[in-house]
């Protein structure tokens, strides 16, 4: 692979990549408004304390293990290839690249609908605004890694700072807070899997931030760092979100379809739910920006495999970015802005989970032909002990897949499950218009 000329003063920081990967995994607890109406009091804490632990927990042990062994820009499609081959490596950087067109479409349908808070109207233009946002923030991704880098952090700010009042705010005014007792006990199976896919939706993309590594200062410590601020950041906003909305009283009817605005204004006024607002359009941007640059770079080294076309690989001769599979990666998404959010969010899940699925497989595949290759962070497990540990993610992605499927119907996760299947197809035809392909399959 051809890494990605950059100079030691325009590779990202912790402070930086710290911005990037809360952008990428969460954006703020904007998204996570459906959680308390498909769970209610009892579970709705209990998922958000089991999903850390049973889904992200040993994705982020893993991804900071294979990151460290190989710190190279394309991240996980990198490890899968030198674990399985060329073919699966397609496989995850096909599906990856699926997902994330799914995923993307989410942010600019949200960005409208906070922005309709001042603009009812808006919501009548929503492709056209929907449009404008996706290719700002493509052509922000154009112009280099330290521009997102440095957006990040103001949009990390304007994210973060509504939500500071709003808990200062909320617990001035209830002293009483309590959490409720946590339990499953009354919940519909299709509930707590509908509780499960919004968890997991709002926590996913830790994967996502390491396919820029050689764009990353002292990658394998920065990673370290970076992954542990935010996964902490992001764990506790969500946390103390929700013990605020529960005090609060609202209708969670209401805080599904209203979002944050509806409850700031409840607790504050009108005031916090224009700065709530506001902050909801900024973490939408900011996850679209920070999504966007990740998967840009999956397209440009399966193109140096000749799995994809070579002119994906081409970069901007100014700035130095993958500006054509930018551009792709943009047109898809322009397409892909007419799911609903809930079918979205299914389908976005379903795909990443198959992917990450591949990613556990390589970590064992990697432990057993390389076992004494240089990890500087290693899971302290045998290789037994990391099969136990990836059951854990496998079974929560299990339950939430069968529930989907009973309360959405077949249609958004059949569907997911079928593209899933274009991967083989893909590699037939790449094989058959390049047999040497598959002969150098490594």
């Amino acid at each position: 692979m051809r890494p990605v000329p950059t100079s030691i003063s325009k590779k990202l920081k912790p402070i930086h990549l710290a911005a990037i990967i809360f952008l990428t995994v969460s954006g703020g607890p904007y998204g996570i408004e459906p959680l308390l109406y498909f769970a209610g009091n009892h579970a709705a804490l209990l998922l958000l304390i089991l999903v850390p632990l049973l889904w992200d927990i040993p994705t982020i042990f893993t991804v900071l293990e294979l990151n460290s062994m190989m710190p190279v820009n394309g991240g996980y499609y990198q490890w899968v290839k030198r674990a399985m081959g060329k073919r699966f490596a397609l496989y995850e950087g096909w599906w990856t690249w699926l997902y994330t067109f799914v995923d993307l479409a989410i942010y600019p349908v949200l960005f409208v609908e906070y922005a309709a808070f001042f603009f009812p109207q808006l919501a009548a233009y929503k492709i056209p605004v929907c449009l404008v946002i996706i290719w700002l923030c493509a052509a922000i991704n154009i112009l280099g890694i330290m521009p997102v880098g440095k957006i990040s952090i103001v949009l990390t700010a304007i994210v973060l700072i509504p939500f500071l009042i709003f808990f200062v705010l909320a617990f001035s005014q209830h002293h009483d807070f309590s959490i409720p007792h946590l339990s499953l006990h009354g919940v519909g199976f299709s509930s707590i899997g509908m509780g499960l896919y919004t968890v997991m939706w709002n926590f996913l993309g830790w994967d996502n931030t390491t396919t820029y590594a050689e764009e990353v200062d002292k990658p394998v410590k920065s990673y370290l760092t970076s992954v542990g601020i935010a996964f902490g950041l992001v764990f506790l906003i969500y946390f103390v979100t929700i013990v605020a909305a529960q005090a609060s009283g609202i209708d969670y009817a209401t805080l599904k379809e209203e979002g944050f605005p509806a409850l700031g204004r409840l607790i504050g006024g009108k005031w916090l739910g224009v700065i709530l607002a506001i902050g909801g359009m900024a973490s939408t941007l900011g996850l679209f920006s920070a999504v966007l640059l990740s998967v840009s770079r999956v397209p440009k080294v399966m193109a140096d495999d000749k799995l994809l076309t070579e002119k994906l690989s081409a970069l901007h001769p100014r700035f130095n970015t993958p500006y054509i599979s930018i551009i792709v990666c943009a047109v898809v998404v322009s397409i892909m802005i007419f799911w609903s959010f809930e079918e979205l969010v299914v389908i976005d899940v379903t795909l990443y989970g198959a992917a990450l699925s591949l990613e556990f497989v390589s970590l064992i595949v990697l432990r057993v032909k390389a076992p004494n290759e240089h990890r500087p962070f290693k899971i302290p497990l045998n290789v037994t002990g990391l099969c136990l540990m990836i059951l854990l993610p496998l079974c929560v992605y299990a339950i939430a897949l069968t529930a989907a499927l009973k309360k959405l119907g077949t249609h958004p996760a059949l569907f997911a499950i079928a593209i899933l299947f274009t991967a083989e197809i893909v590699w037939q035809i790449i094989v058959w218009r390049n047999p040497q392909v598959a002969t150098a399959n490594s």
